[in-house]
């Protein structure tokens, strides 16, 4: 009896032992289990992901060639997943090479996830901010039932449990990982022993993932709100009014009262350090780019203008010799080596930096969002401080600032970098481009060069040669020039305008005669204080430059309108201003009467007697068999100086034995020689 007493006490002290060791072993099978389920569906994870990445993507690359879809597709639908598979390939081959040490793999695979928790979130949060791109993708894709059917058809064949969802089903496969990840953790977790040495690993681990999918999940929202913001929509101004609602306008007139409390120095004004220095460096960027954009317009334009200057089209009259050896080379050059120049220059300099243009119409959207938000934020804030509660639409205002400028504290540095990195290279391409250039010219033109009777003189006796070349020859072309000059009239001098003699008189009076410049050809304003000016427009010089110190443009005064035009399309007006009785005489005549100031002429020089002829000023072209057409510098002789109705805006002339009616103000007297020709003195 004692015996059988003895054996049931020893049975009960040892049963708590056994059940403790048996709840030990269920935990460890249980843990097992779950890393054996992480394992397995990691691999099966990245065997679908390679099928998206190669057999799916490229049977769908067929598909939409043929259904002629734009190729960009395929990148938004499956965005990074090449660098999701790199970072999950590591992973795997990280979780197998745990198994062989079953002792320690729970903490290997806690130590593993800590190691991979910054490459997850930064390849995760890419496809995720995507995700919703890809889905409207998807959606237009059902909408045609051809192209549905094809797709549909691939995915099953490809990954049979796809079912219906099709495309859908594959496409948020990397979101389920992501977000499965921390729930996998937590299972090892709850199966490790609270005093086990992976224990406060997998809680790190754990914790590190949760953090992962809440960063994710502000990224994506921050995107949204970008992408909201960064749309430039081209709307008409009617569009722009009917957007507009007592919503619209409270919010504008809040914002406006907050920024002049703010300037009244009423409130005080968020001061944000970092976020200045980053806009600072973007418009200085900005600028960058937009001037360099407008010097190579302009560098393209005079390369225009170049190619189309030919003179080896042209008959020299210059039989053999360096004149033909220029022609070919010249015709040689402008068929291959500046038409390549041209058009590499286009692809390689001018289109990356439009394109770099348009980029930054983007952030600089944002940036001007930002401070429209930042007013917002500091009203809530204000109102927080008194109030204590915000409403939800307040709380909202907040969160859109906080993600706006969160955003742009993160990614401008990076945007900056690359822009500087992109403008760079634009100019690295630009410089080659001329350095080819000139390689190619020289290297055509070697030949050419061999020829040349002067090729084999040194470069300073060339040069010597040279100057004295060009000093004989501009010796003989200024005597030419000045024989041109005693013999030839008077220059012509502009018309003008008609019924603008009262306004020449008004500017003499206010500026005296040294200030009138009149307008040689027509003048279109471009800027803001640009004035539009029609050829033989009298103004008064006001100032020989701008406001940034540029002697190109002159502010003048037109007797009404004052503003800046260019100085090379101004001349000093020379002419002898009438009296104004003289002009209240002459009201009504349609002649132009202006006669040039008389110069003084050289004892030497032999006077040419002149009379005064009327010509067109203007081209005309007949619009009615009464009308006669005209050509700029065309002698006419004047019948009448008005129509039949007596309309002196219209004047009959006789132009080589024919007659028709022409308008009055395309017509001037001009004084001529006579007779035509050359003057000998005897």
């Amino acid at each position: 009896m004692a015996d059988a007493g003895a054996d049931e006490l020893s049975s009960r002290s040892e049963s708590p032992e056994l059940e403790g060791r048996s709840s030990e072993d269920r935990s460890l099978l249980h843990q097992r289990l779950a890393i054996r389920e992480l394992i397995d569906t990691e691999v099966s994870y990245l065997h679908t992901l390679r099928l998206c990445a190669s057999d799916i993507r490229s049977r769908l690359h067929q598909q939409f060639r043929c259904f002629q879809l734009p190729p960009g597709d395929l990148e938004v639908l499956f965005s990074n997943i090449d660098d999701i598979i790199q970072v999950s390939s590591r992973f795997l081959q990280g979780l197998q090479e745990t198994a062989c040490r079953e002792e320690e793999q729970a903490n290997l695979i806690g130590n593993l996830f800590l190691e991979f928790q910054e490459e997850f979130e930064h390849v995760y949060k890419v496809y995720c901010a995507n995700y919703d791109q890809a889905l409207l993708l998807v959606k237009a894709y059902r909408k045609e039932p051809e192209l549905q059917k094809a797709i549909q058809g691939i995915i099953e064949a490809a990954v049979p449990q796809a079912g219906p969802s099709g495309l859908s089903f594959l496409l948020v496969i990397p979101l389920q990982r992501i977000t499965k990840y921390p729930l996998l953790l937590q299972k090892i977790l709850e199966n490790t022993p609270t005093d086990a040495r992976a224990h406060p690993v997998l809680q790190r681990a754990a914790s590190a993932l949760q953090d992962v999918n809440s960063n994710i999940n502000e990224y994506k929202m921050r995107k949204e709100v970008a992408l909201k913001y960064t749309k430039v929509e081209q709307l008409s101004l009617r569009e722009r009014l009917a957007r507009i609602n007592t919503h619209t306008l409270s919010k504008k007139t809040t914002r406006l009262s907050q920024l002049l409390k703010q300037e009244a120095g009423l409130v005080p004004r968020t001061e944000d350090k970092e976020f200045d220095d980053l806009e600072e460096r973007f418009q200085w960027v900005s600028l960058c780019v937009t001037e360099l954009k407008s010097n190579v317009a302009a560098y393209m334009d005079n390369l225009e203008a170049f190619l189309c200057f030919r003179p080896h089209e042209s008959s020299l009259d210059i039989a053999g010799g360096p004149a033909e050896q220029y022609c070919s080379l010249a015709r040689d050059l402008q068929l291959e080596a500046f038409l390549q120049f041209k058009q590499r220059l286009k692809g390689l300099v001018w289109d990356p930096l439009c394109s770099l243009a348009r980029a930054l119409v983007g952030p600089h959207n944002l940036i001007k969002k930002r401070l429209d938000k930042l007013l917002d934020f500091e009203r809530v804030e204000e109102k927080l401080l008194d109030v204590g509660s915000v409403t939800y639409e307040e709380e909202a205002a907040r969160h859109t600032y906080q993600a706006l400028n969160s955003m742009l504290v993160a990614e401008l540095p990076q945007f900056n970098q690359l822009v500087t990195q992109w403008l760079g290279q634009i100019l690295c391409t630009f410089v080659f481009l001329q350095k080819d250039l000139a390689d190619q010219v020289l290297r055509r033109a070697e030949s050419s060069m061999a020829l040349l009777p002067h090729y084999h003189v040194s470069e300073p006796d060339f040069r010597k040669l040279l100057e004295d070349t060009l000093g004989q020859n501009s010796s003989q072309l200024r005597f030419v020039k000045e024989s041109f000059e005693k013999v030839l009239p008077p220059p012509t001098t502009q018309p003008l305008l008609p019924g603008s003699e009262h306004q020449l008189q008004s500017l003499l009076t206010r500026y005296g005669p040294g200030k009138l410049y009149q307008v040689t050809s027509d003048i279109n304003g471009t800027g803001p204080l640009d004035l539009t000016l029609p050829r033989g427009q009298i103004v008064a010089l006001l100032q020989n430059k701008d406001t940034k110190g540029n002697s190109s443009r002159w502010l003048v005064d037109t007797g009404g309108h004052r503003g800046y035009v260019p100085a090379g399309k101004l001349q000093l007006y020379h002419h002898i201003i009438p009296s104004e009785k003289e002009l209240g005489g002459r009201t009504g005549t349609h002649e132009d009467y202006w006669l040039p100031a008389p110069e003084p002429t050289q004892p030497s020089v032999p006077t040419v007697p002149t009379v005064t002829q009327v010509v067109a000023v203007y081209p005309f072209v007949a619009r009615s068999t009464h009308e006669l057409s005209l050509q700029a510098g065309q002698p006419v002789t004047i019948l009448e100086a008005q129509d039949k109705k007596g309309n002196p805006e219209w004047s009959l002339v006789e132009v080589n034995g024919q007659r028709g009616y022409v308008p009055s103000n395309f017509l001037a007297r001009t004084p001529s020689p006579a007779p035509w020709g050359w003057s000998l003195t005897s």
